[in-house]
Formats: structure tokens, C-alpha cells, sequence
């Protein structure tokens, strides 16, 4: 099941989702719309609403796991599939890392990791800020874990590539490609 704009609103609710983690989500999910929209344009088969929700409810476990060392994709994942959300489970469960390289087309779970790589709080950002970001707030001053976190954004680079070949915008403008009303004028019923 895809939930809608407001189940997933409600599971916000239900998890307790911190309005820092909740504005983050929703910004998310307008980036993640934006890039849907316009692969949509250039002939890609992809679900808006599929991206639209894992995008908000990407980080549904965050709030729980702070202070723990527990992680929130894959208590994300658990918790998709506890609600039957099936076809978000796996989406949420890659939005940090994606597992098994890089796919011919980019699908709405590449949708969903690029966007979740642009925003840094509630604002749009390039990838080398968000991987600044990254680094700081959770490399740990550990050389391992550094050359972990670029190699992941090493693979954020080359799906910005791809996505980017098939949009009419580049990426520095995405931040500008957004609409405030994108939910409701899509019909997402927010």
C-alpha cells in the first residue's frame, strides 16, 4: 500500500516525528516531487505518490533512535513493513546507503536517496554541503567511517549525473524549482 499525504502525516504523529525531523521530511519530499516530476516529462515510468511518501516518511525512525545506536533506515524499513507499507520499506531502508551499485535507470528509490542528499535541515543544498555536514555531525573524527561516508556521496554524485541528464534544469537550480503548493497541486490531498 502507498499511503497517502495524510496517513503519512498521521504516522508523523504516531512516531513522535520532531518538527526539525518533520520539516526536514517535508522538504524531502518537495525535492523528491520535483525530480519526479520532471523524469515523468522525459518518459520515465515512476510513481509520484510512491516517491512523494518514502520521501516523507524516510526518516519516520529518526526520532527513536536518536541517543541510540540503533539505525533508522532499518528501523524505518521495520516499520513500513509493521503497517504494510511493502513498497516504501525497501526505499526507507536504502535512503542512507543504496545497496547493489548503480541501476541503468534511476528508479523512485534513487529518487528518494538524491533528494534526502540535497537537504541539509530544511533548506536545499549543493552535495558538497550536505557532505560537509555529514562528516562533521557524524564521521566522528574517524578516518574509516570519512572515506565511507565520500564513497557513499561519490555514488550521490553519479545518480545527480544521471538525473540530471534527463531533467530540464540543472542541479544548482533546484532549490528554485520548487512549488510551496506542490502536494495540493498534484492532487497528493495534503
Amino acid at each position: 500500500m502507498i499511503p497517502s499525504i495524510a496517513q503519512c502525516f498521521a504516522l508523523m504523529e504516531q512516531y513522535a516525528m520532531l518538527p526539525n525531523i518533520r520539516a526536514h521530511s517535508l522538504m524531502v519530499g518537495r525535492v523528491a516531487a520535483r525530480i519526479g516530476q520532471g523524469l515523468a516529462r522525459s518518459g520515465h515510468t515512476l510513481s509520484l505518490e510512491l516517491i512523494v511518501s518514502s520521501a516523507l516518511l524516510h526518516d519516520i525512525a529518526k526520532t527513536a533512535t536518536l541517543e541510540t545506536e540503533l539505525r533508522h533506515d532499518e528501523l524505518g524499513r521495520e516499520i513500513c513493513l509493521k503497517h504494510s507499507l511493502d513498497e516504501l520499506a525497501e526505499i526507507v531502508a536504502e535512503h542512507v546507503i543504496l545497496k547493489g551499485g548503480m541501476p541503468e535507470r534511476c528508479s523512485e528509490k534513487e529518487v528518494v536517496y538524491y533528494a534526502d542528499k540535497r537537504v541539509l535541515h530544511d533548506q536545499v543544498v549543493g552535495l558538497e554541503a550536505r557532505l560537509d555536514y555529514i562528516l562533521h555531525r557524524y564521521g566522528n573524527g574517524d578516518e574509516m567511517l570519512h572515506t565511507r561516508i565520500r564513497q557513499n556521496f561519490a555514488q550521490a554524485h553519479a545518480i545527480e549525473e544521471r538525473l540530471f541528464a534527463e531533467l530540464d534544469f540543472p542541479p544548482e537550480e533546484l532549490g528554485t524549482q520548487l512549488d510551496r503548493d506542490l502536494f495540493r497541486l498534484e492532487g497528493f490531498g495534503a
